[in-house]
């Protein structure tokens, strides 16, 4: 689990359990529950699980307490506590389907082979109202054959991405991968959270088939690169795969220009550079690699001072925008960026760490030899696609003798990359 992000209040354990236990109607002003069960994430102890407990047994129906109810189940989960599995069953027939949800999610994270959980969860398929497709993704993650005629029903159901979970858990059940073709068909569908679950899909079902079609997917590179690194992950080691049969659908989906994707998106009238430039705000990244496509081929004069002036007032701050940006600043060859790209090579915020990988590719496309030594610095990060990115960079600067000082690296792709090219350059 990615730890990064979740130790951001200022709480020790203790007031985080103090403040979880205090009712409802005696908080003081600025204090959250909520806020406590969230941090106590970083916290394993039975002290902190107990506390959680507590959380979910009061059952005060105020909305503030029950949003307190779903996030302290979702923190058990977290922390896979297997002593709280009793009183997540037991959330299973709770009246709030919001809390239904989170416990079927954290009884997956934490995993079980009881016969009585996994049935109880199974039955959720015949109620109304329930989020279904967590439900079959869990059962799924578990293994309860005994559900799968139960899952077959939801294979044409009118939620895609629910569909999408149960077609995809049949296949895993039955060993028959005929439906697979409809999962693959869903990374093009127009709703973003639609693309990025039919990903999650095909990891499930291990489709190693669908990589090509994953790094074409118009959804941020996180998830097409989690898409195929999870594949690899299981595929080479089987034998499935080799990573020279990934490698091109790795790199372009770090390499990450808009031609290499098919978009979903299309403007019915040809936009002005203003809304352009808003575009690359949007939370649908095929919205925002559409926008950058469009900039590129109409707008490439003008652009440049245009990503400025929005870096200035807005997209410094908003990593989204800024990720898109930097790119931009590469594909226009935009020399002036130089700095602002070298900036973002070593911004250590962690929110902005695709910018990382992305100034290194930018880099690469304005061809300035100064930034060889930041990148070669790029090479002792923990972050792996930021080395990749950074190893990709140098290849293309003609500088390969990082390749021999990585080959024992701790993370598996740089190794397969490393490995691969020296044997390339000695064959």
């Amino acid at each position: 689990m990615d730890k990064r992000f979740l130790n951001l209040f200022n709480l020790t354990e203790d007031q985080a359990i103090a403040l979880l236990d205090t009712p409802q109607d005696q908080l003081s002003e600025g204090d959250s529950r909520y806020v406590a069960a969230s941090h106590l994430v970083n916290f394993p102890t039975e002290r902190a699980i107990a506390a959680l407990i507590r959380a979910i047994h009061q059952t005060d129906p105020v909305m503030e307490n029950r949003i307190v109810r779903r996030k302290s189940v979702e923190t058990l989960g977290r922390l896979q506590a297997v002593q709280a599995l009793p009183v997540i069953h037991a959330c299973l027939s709770d009246d709030d389907r919001y809390t239904v949800e989170d416990a079927v999610w954290a009884i997956g994270e934490i995993g079980t082979q009881d016969p009585v959980i996994l049935e109880a969860m199974a039955q959720l398929l015949d109620k109304p109202g329930q989020t279904y497709r967590v439900i079959i993704h869990t059962l799924a993650k578990l293994n309860y054959q005994p559900a799968l005629e139960r899952i077959r029903r939801f294979t044409d159901d009118a939620d895609l991405p629910t569909a999408s979970a149960a077609i995809t858990t049949v296949c895993r059940f039955t060993g028959d991968y005929a439906q697979m073709d409809r999962v693959v068909g869903m990374l093009q569908h127009s709703n973003v959270l639609a693309r990025r679950l039919s990903i999650q899909d095909l990891i499930d079902a291990q489709y190693y088939d669908a990589i090509p079609q994953i790094a074409r997917c118009p959804v941020s590179l996180v998830f097409r690169l989690r898409g195929v690194r999870m594949l690899a992950a299981v595929g080479m080691p089987a034998g499935a795969i080799t990573f020279e049969s990934i490698q091109p659908y790795l790199e372009q989906s770090l390499h990450d220009h808009p031609n290499d994707l098919d978009l979903v998106h299309a403007y019915d009238q040809p936009p002005t550079l203003a809304f352009l430039i808003r575009e690359l705000y949007e939370t649908d990244f095929g919205r925002c690699y559409l926008a950058t496509k469009t900039l590129l081929e109409h707008h490439a004069e003008a652009a440049p001072a245009a990503l400025f002036a929005t870096y200035a007032e807005e997209a410094n701050n908003d990593y989204g925008a800024h990720f898109h940006v930097m790119k931009l600043f590469g594909w226009l060859k935009h020399a002036p960026a130089y700095d602002l790209l070298i900036e973002a090579l070593h911004n250590k915020q962690p929110q902005f760490q695709k910018s990382r990988a992305a100034a290194a590719i930018a880099l690469a496309e304005l061809g300035d030899p100064r930034a060889i030594p930041d990148l070669h610095a790029c090479l002792d990060s923990k972050i792996w696609d930021l080395k990749y990115a950074a190893l990709m960079a140098l290849e293309a600067f003609g500088d390969t003798t990082s390749y021999a000082n990585v080959t024992d690296d701790d993370d598996w792709l740089i190794r397969a990359k490393a490995q691969s090219k020296l044997a390339i350059a000695h064959s």
